[in-house]
């Protein structure tokens, strides 16, 4: 342990020394605490090493839109809500759908935003990025200056939410190079200085077509050790930072003279899946009655909020209900169903101890989930029987080896609930393994995959949710909190936006 600690000292000494030395000095003006006096800089620690500028390959693009150099055609914003952004409107039209652009659009060189450039990133980011594949196949085709249309040769109607993914940026191929080190967009900054792996620099984008950033620019430091952000945060050499850790949330909150905390619910669940083909209707929803969510949300100390279901519940798709926890209530339901209470305070039926299976996987708290489950259920007479595993979907989502099976995702992956339900509940889909079978639902998620209408489509959400819990085949339990910390007078690093791959932009200010 001792070792550990100095290791981070050590590492946060040195990293000192370099916000103090060389690598601000790329920014005129800076002073020895690496701030520039004249100029509005803003210091930012990135857990995450960038190897290339190019947005279109694997999630790169998150990161320069993160540093506020790229953008999409459309962004989600802070109620998960489907924006326009380089893009005016779009229609659709069974399959083919038509796209307009802003008419003052252009990249930081001063070039306009042409629908045949927006087409070659597309591609470009088909032929590179799996997870978008489909954009190389898909038919377009330029209608004028700012218009030109998308076939996706089958109803596809998440293409806008696809068009949000900042993996999809639209940059400057003509003056990119290979996009490896120097990069062309439209963002309200650019780059001005990059290392690979390490620190990132960017000026205000002079040209920017949206208005003038109010800062002057930003350097990203790549510090993969949260104490070592913690501590720069401390010393004054940060402004801001996300992933806060709950440790060093609790150090920012008793000193509210210097830091603003904020704490919302993001996009990435804790839930688990109820084995329909093990335990009946009686024992599931004894289970579900059982599980606090609330009492998590405060054992794992500000990192995670509870949740009703899979989606924040500001989203429009994020509208259901469950019953509060109530462990009187879930022992009734056992003993209707003819188990008694044994002298050792678990239920039995027939001699057999209502004993529980709850299989999981160590990482994204899961392990501190499982402990806290098997003690609610304790409470309410069931025994829970850990068992973890290291690779889930190789062991208990494949085989079906589990009464209770813990799993975490991104539920909400751009602004659209498709993804995770098809996921969770279309028959044959890979966490669909809980035996869990309903006629309409499956009706209802074909009408899904088709609907354009975004009003319909929440309700269909909320409707196929609304379901599963009422069912007991799943328990959505929280979601993972986005947590960012800023020195007082920083603002505007989307703090209040869910999705992680938004932080620096045009309004972000500092005193």
């Amino acid at each position: 342990m001792m070792k550990k600690t100095m290791a981070v000292i050590m590492a946060a000494v040195f990293m000192a020394a370099s916000l103090t030395g060389c690598n601000t000095g790329n920014l005129a003006g800076t002073d020895t605490t690496g701030q520039a006096p004249d100029k509005k800089i803003i210091r930012v620690s990135e857990s995450f090493a960038l190897q290339t500028l190019n947005p279109h390959l694997d999630y790169q693009g998150w990161y320069t839109s993160i540093y506020g150099v790229t953008e999409t055609l459309f962004y989600m914003d802070d109620q998960s809500t489907l924006t326009p952004l380089l893009a005016e409107s779009a229609k659709a039209d069974g399959t083919l759908w038509t796209i307009t652009l802003k008419e003052h659009t252009s990249f930081s060189n001063g070039d306009p935003v042409t629908p045949d450039m927006v087409i070659r990133n597309l591609k470009a980011a088909g032929e590179i990025n799996t997870r978008f594949a489909d954009f190389k196949d898909y038919t377009y085709a330029v209608v004028n200056q700012k218009t030109f249309t998308i076939d996706t040769k089958k109803v596809y109607p998440m293409l806008l939410n696809d068009l949000a993914s900042p993996e999809l940026a639209i940059t400057d191929l003509d003056h990119s190079g290979d996009m490896k080190s120097e990069l062309v967009a439209t963002g309200p900054f650019v780059v001005s200085s990059f290392e690979p792996g390490g620190t990132i620099e960017v000026a205000r984008n002079e040209q920017y077509w949206n208005g003038r950033a109010k800062l002057d620019g930003a350097v990203f430091y790549y510090m993969p050790e949260a104490g070592t952000s913690m501590m720069a945060m401390q010393n004054g050499e940060l402004d801001a930072y996300t992933s806060v850790t709950s440790d060093a949330a609790e150090q920012y909150r008793k000193e509210p003279e210097k830091y603003k905390l904020t704490t919302i619910p993001a996009t990435r669940l804790q839930f688990y899946i109820l084995n329909e083909n093990r335990q009946n209707e009686a024992v599931r929803k004894a289970i579900n009655l059982t599980v606090d969510a609330k009492t998590i949300e405060g054992y794992l100390n500000g990192t995670v909020s509870e949740t009703v279901g899979p989606f924040s519940p500001t989203a429009p798709y994020g509208k259901v209900t469950k019953a509060k926890p109530d462990v009187t209530a879930a022992k009734a339901l056992l003993e209707a169903d003819g188990y008694t209470l044994n002298s050792d305070g678990y239920y039995e039926k027939d001699g057999k101890v209502l004993s529980i299976k709850l299989a999981y996987y160590a990482a994204r708290s899961l392990d501190t989930l499982a402990a806290l489950m098997q003690e609610q259920l304790k409470e309410a007479g069931i025994m829970a029987v850990l068992t973890c595993e290291e690779d889930p979907d190789g062991t208990y989502i494949a085989t079906g080896d589990f009464d209770i099976g813990l799993f975490c995702m991104i539920a909400d992956k751009a602004g659209d609930p498709y993804y995770f339900i098809s996921c969770t509940l279309k028959d044959g889909a890979p966490y669909n393994c809980g035996g869990f079978q309903n006629e309409q639902v499956q009706s209802e998620i074909l009408k899904l995959e088709t609907e354009a209408d975004t009003k319909e489509r929440a309700r269909l959400a909320d409707q196929i949710i609304q379901t599963a819990i009422d069912e007991n085949a799943f328990g959505y339990v929280a979601l993972f909190n986005k947590i960012t910390v800023t020195r007082n007078g920083v603002s505007g690093v989307a703090e209040n936006n869910p999705f992680d791959f938004y932080f620096l932009n045009a309004d972000t200010d500092m005193d």
